[in-house]
């Protein structure tokens, strides 16, 4: 067997590449630990010493990872939005195109939704922060929600071409009232702590979709409820 025949061993990262990669772990703890902050005192909350201390790093050691408090709320932003496609998005994609997907991407949603009534939801709380507020932070945020806004359009247009919703079906509208099931579900059981919550929310989507849908089809495909006890105070 020639060296040239001889198997290749994989190359040892050098000094700088495993520099480079325990500065990329690093940062992902960080974003981890901001995340979880975030969902609690919302992203206005964010801070850079805030975010130290509860990292137990100097306040210059987080500083290099971002270089401003505005780059860490964007960063918060794209790893809560990566974690909601994970979760919602893409284990939808696994269902039949049409009514069973729709469904799966409302049922997924509402089980993060059902965690997110503890914990708090970075899409809601973010909005009322940053509503009036013009800037990259406030773009950043838009851009994930209007992404996910996008695949439920896409997902709700698949029903009606399956013939699973009525052909004059207005994708808009039907996603608005869906969105706003999610939006009062929220404030329902997250605010005022209203038992029963989460099964009016179900109701709602059923009767969403029976007054879209084509004749027979909803009742065709069986709907997966996520149910959650509120406490009551």
């Amino acid at each position: 067997m020639s060296v040239s025949e001889l198997p290749l061993k994989p190359a040892r990262p050098g000094r700088e590449g495993r520099a480079m990669q325990k500065g990329q772990q690093t940062k992902a703890a960080i974003v981890d630990a901001a995340l979880g902050l975030a969902t609690q005192i919302g992203l206005e909350g964010l801070s850079i010493g805030a975010l130290a201390e509860v990292t137990q790093m100097s306040k210059s050691g987080v500083f290099a990872h971002f270089g401003s408090r505005e780059e860490l709320q964007i960063s918060v932003i794209r790893e809560y939005h990566t974690r909601f496609e994970e979760e919602v998005f893409y284990p939808a994609l696994r269902a039949e195109r049409g009514l069973p997907r729709l469904r799966a991407l409302f049922a997924n949603w509402m089980k993060r939704t059902s965690v997110e009534i503890d914990s708090g939801c970075i899409y809601i709380s973010g909005a009322v922060e940053f509503d009036d507020r013009p800037g990259p932070v406030r773009d950043a945020l838009a851009s994930s929600v209007m992404t996910w806004h996008a695949a439920m359009k896409r997902a709700i247009a698949g029903a009606r071409e399956a013939g699973h919703l009525r052909a004059d079906v207005d994708e808009e509208q039907m996603l608005f009232e869906i969105h706003g099931l999610i939006l009062a579900l929220h404030y329902e059981a997250r605010f005022l702590k209203t038992p029963g919550a989460m099964d009016r929310a179900n109701a709602g989507f059923e009767n969403v979709l029976r007054r879209y849908g084509a004749d027979g089809a909803v009742r065709a495909v069986r709907p997966t409820r996520i149910t959650k006890t509120v406490p009551k105070e």
